[in-house]
């Protein structure tokens, strides 16, 4: 017969445990055994007061944004009433079921106030990664690196022409993102590149239409991962080109060897980190062998000789047709000796004009020409390295560690759903990849380093 609930009057004690009610497989239990915030408080404690009320515990703070950050809950108000209401959180959370939750404005509070003055998440950031390092899963072997695309939070219809004068008001009554852009603009010296468009709530912003589709305003999100495990190394924040991606992946490279004294002995990238300047720098500053193609743009289209067919002499310093004959940076010599370089850093080869006019393969040469061109990058013999390792099979193996990368971010935007910023300029878009990566970190931490049982996996695929 059908059953009815027992009723009857309320207990007068009672235990409970949250620590009985957490499954033993949930992923935060895993993460819980390595983070270890002792180091995190003592950074923070300087810039607390030693005297008057009792603030709320930082602690609690990045606990509670490790929990939105790992498992997508990107509201901190929902975070706040998911904290409350689910006992693994509070659990985690190291709150008693009677313990109250903070208010959601507390983390604006503190992100805009000590969080950032203190560079918190980037001291959360290293500690996590020190203690990657302390488990065995960085090797620091291999690097890879890679930027992907993140929607910033601006409206298209917030964008006015790049090209006009833009009236900003009173700086002292901006927005944070307006004033930080500003103080940003005032700081550098180079002239500003015009931009097709500038977001008037977030004008640090890039405007892009690079996935293919309408434009819209974004920034990158740039990773430097150890090919061991896929442990985020570092990462940072940074336009949206190839230029400004390039340089983020130079300044992770410095500060990983200067905080950590890890240098790869490889760096696996695409072509956009296969241009001459970059492999340079690698191979002449930073011995490190680059695995990656290299950008090569001396094809031709109208099927004439490109410039991978003339060879190289290097004692010579010339270049030979396929006829044979030289081209010279230098066809005399000049009172004071010239470098010829160009603003694009390359020196321009030329043939002799008495040589191409007499010359049988000028039409599969330079048909429309009276001489020959051929620009060499500073960088050639890099670029030559480049291509040397391309040949190997630990270049191959390299092309399939680089998926590490992609797999990220695409764990990024569709498990921890950061496929939209929620903090404007580039300072908020710092402190969201910098909790994201930690989120990463301490997720595969959880996922290589705890056993597996055949009970149920709770732990989010």
């Amino acid at each position: 017969m059908m059953g009815r609930q027992a009723t009857g009057r309320e207990q007068l004690f009672y235990t409970f445990s949250m620590e009985d009610h957490v499954p033993q497989h949930h992923l935060l239990r895993g993460i819980h055994q390595f983070l270890d915030l002792a180091e995190f408080r003592q950074h923070m404690e300087p810039f607390y007061s030693p005297v008057g009320r009792p603030s709320i515990d930082p602690e609690l703070m990045i606990r509670m944004l490790i929990v939105g950050y790992c498992f997508g809950i990107r509201s901190e108000r929902r975070l706040c009433e998911e904290v409350h209401l689910n006992l693994a959180y509070r659990w985690f959370c190291r709150l008693g079921l009677e313990d109250p939750v903070p208010n959601h404005s507390t983390f604006s509070k503190n992100r805009h106030g000590r969080f950032r003055d203190s560079e918190a998440f980037r001291h959360l950031f290293e500690g996590v990664l020190s203690r990657c390092m302390a488990e065995g899963l960085v090797r620091g072997e291999g690097f890879a690196t890679d930027a992907s695309i993140v929607k910033a939070d601006a409206q298209r219809q917030s964008g006015v022409p790049g090209n006009e004068p833009i009236d900003w008001g009173n700086p002292d009554e901006a927005t944070r993102p307006v004033r930080e852009y500003l103080a940003a603009l005032e700081e550098t010296n180079d002239p500003v590149t015009p931009r097709k468009s500038i977001s008037r709530t977030d004008p640090a912003a890039s405007w892009t239409c690079a996935p293919g589709g309408p434009a819209f305003f974004a920034y990158s999100t740039n990773y430097l991962i150890d090919l061991k495990a896929g442990i985020i190394v570092d990462v940072e924040a940074s336009a949206v080109n190839s230029a400004a991606e390039v340089d983020a992946t130079k300044t992770m490279i410095e500060r990983v060897e200067d905080k950590f004294d890890l240098k790869p002995e490889r760096l696996v990238g695409d072509t956009n980190y296969g241009s001459a300047a970059m492999l340079g720098w690698l191979v002449d500053e930073k011995q490190i062998e680059p695995h990656a193609p290299v950008w090569n743009k001396t094809a031709r289209e109208d099927g004439t000789f490109s410039s991978n067919e003339f060879e190289w002499n290097q004692q010579a310093n010339e270049y030979r047709c396929p006829a044979g004959k030289p081209l010279r940076a230098n066809w005399r010599p000049f009172k004071n000796p010239r470098t010829h370089l160009t603003k694009m850093d390359t020196i321009v080869y030329r043939s002799s004009q008495l040589d191409c006019a007499k010359c049988p393969m000028k039409n599969q040469c330079c048909p429309n020409t009276p001489i020959r061109k051929i620009a060499r990058s500073i960088h050639e013999e890099a670029r030559d390295v480049a291509r040397a390792i391309a040949t190997t099979d630990a270049y191959a193996q390299s092309r399939k560690d680089r998926k590490k990368v992609e797999m990220l971010f695409a764990h990024l935007k569709r498990i921890l759903k950061l496929d939209k910023l929620r903090l404007r300029g580039f300072s908020g878009a710092q402190d969201e990849f910098l909790l994201a990566a930690t989120v990463q970190n301490l997720r595969r931490m959880a996922m290589w380093l705890i056993p597996r049982t055949p009970e149920v996996n709770l732990i989010p695929e």
